[in-house]
C-alpha cells in the first residue's frame, strides 16, 4: 500500500530517532561518556558495519552543533562524551564583557548557567574535576549559606575573608575537597610566604565548618594558585599540604597493615617487637582517614601539630561543642 504524499515512512523517521537516542544517552552519562559499542546497541544497530553506522550518526549530529569527542585512549574501544547539550550560535565576548557576564550569573546564583555559557572553565585556579576532585563540577547551590559562599568563591574566582581558629584570614581559593564527609578549603593565604612571595605561599587546607564571618569579594580578585600535583594513584603520595615528618609507632605483628594502608616508610627502627616508622606527609587528611582506619594498631607519636589536628578531628567527628 502506497504511502500518503507527505507522510514520513519509518525509514524517515528512524534516523532521527536514533539521534535522539543517541544524544540522551550522551547527556545522561556526562563526563564519564559511553561506550561506541553501547551506543550502537542503544541506536539499534549489530553485524559487522555496525560501529560504521554509529560514526555516521555521531557525524551527523556534530554537524547539526554537539559538540561529541572519543574520550578513548589510543587502541581502546571507542568512548564518547558530550561537551555540550546546547547547539545554539555561541557569541564571542571581550574579557570585560566575560566578567561582566560573571557578576551577572553569581549575583544571581544561577550555577546552571556556569556551564551552558562556558564561563567555568576560564576561572582562575579552578581544576578540572577528572585530575583535581575539586568542585569545578559541584553546584553551588543546595547547600547550606557557608559552603555556598565558599563554592562560589572558588567557582568565580573570588577572593575569600573569613575567621578560623580566631584569627582574621584573607585567602585565595585553589579548590574545594571533600574528604570523609569533611568539606575543606584550599588555598594560599595572604601574608604567609614564610619570607618569599605570596605566590610562592603554601597551599593550606581549612576545614570549611570551622570557618566564620566568610565574606567572597567580586570575581577575579584572587590571585590563580597553582593546583597540587598527584604524581600516584594512592593518596598519600598526593601534594596536598606542605611536608611533614610523621613518626608511627606499632608491633611487628601490625607493620604489613601500616605498611598496607601507609605505603613505604621513610625509615624503621625495629626495638623488640616495636617498630618506629617515619613518613613524610604531604596529604594530611588521607594520613587521617588511613590512622581511623588502622586504629588501635598503631600510636600517633608525632609532631604536636599532626596530633592536634587529628584529636579535632576527632572531637568534630564525635560532635563535640
Amino acid at each position: 500500500m502506497a504511502k500518503s504524499p507527505g507522510t514520513p515512512g519509518r525509514d524517515q523517521r528512524a534516523p532521527m530517532e536514533r539521534l535522539v537516542r543517541i544524544a540522551a544517552t550522551l547527556r545522561e552519562r556526562g563526563v564519564v561518556g559511553e561506550t561506541g559499542e553501547r551506543l550502537a546497541e542503544i541506536a539499534g544497530f549489530d553485524g559487522e558495519r555496525s560501529m560504521d553506522q554509529l560514526k555516521r550518526d555521531i557525524r551527523a549530529l556534530t554537524d547539526q552543533g554537539w559538540q561529541i569527542d572519543n574520550i578513548a585512549g589510543q587502541g581502546e574501544p571507542a568512548r564518547y562524551r558530550m561537551r555540550t547539550v546546547d547547539n545554539r550560535l555561541r557569541v564571542r565576548l571581550t574579557p570585560p564583557q566575560q566578567r561582566a557576564l560573571q557578576r551577572a550569573v553569581l549575583l544571581a546564583d544561577r550555577n546552571d548557567l556556569i556551564d551552558r555559557l562556558g564561563l567555568g572553565d576560564s576561572a582562575p585556579g579552578v581544576a578540572s574535576p577528572p585530575e583535581a576532585g575539586v568542585v569545578a563540577g559541584v553546584p553551588t547551590t543546595g547547600h547550606d549559606a557557608l559552603l555556598a559562599t565558599v563554592l562560589r568563591a572558588v567557582r568565580m574566582g573570588s577572593l575569600l575573608r573569613f575567621t578560623y581558629k580566631g584569627t582574621p584570614r584573607v585567602v585565595h581559593p585553589e579548590s574545594v575537597r571533600s574528604q570523609n564527609g569533611t568539606w575543606y578549603l584550599r588555598g594560599q593565604e595572604d601574608g604567609a610566604s614564610g619570607g618569599g612571595t605570596d605566590s610562592e605561599a603554601p597551599v593550606k587546607a581549612f576545614v570549611v565548618a570551622r570557618m566564620s564571618d566568610v565574606t567572597a569579594d567580586p570575581p577575579r580578585t584572587a590571585r590563580p594558585v597553582r593546583a597540587a600535583r598527584h604524581p600516584g594513584l594512592h593518596p598519600m603520595s598526593w601534594e596536598i599540604d606542605p611536608p611533614v615528618e610523621v613518626t608511627l609507632r606499632t608491633t611487628t605483628d601490625h607493620q604489613p597493615d601500616v605498611r598496607r594502608w601507609l605505603g613505604e616508610p621513610a625509615s624503621e627502627e625495629l626495638d623488640g617487637d616495636q617498630v618506629t616508622m617515619r613518613y613524610v606527609v604531604t596529604h594530611r587528611a588521607a594520613l587521617r582517614a588511613r590512622l581511623y582506619e588502622l586504629g588501635r594498631r598503631v600510636v600517633l607519636v608525632g609532631p604536636e601539630a599532626i596530633r592536634r589536628e587529628l584529636l579535632d578531628d576527632l572531637h568534630d567527628l564525635k560532635g563535640g561543642d
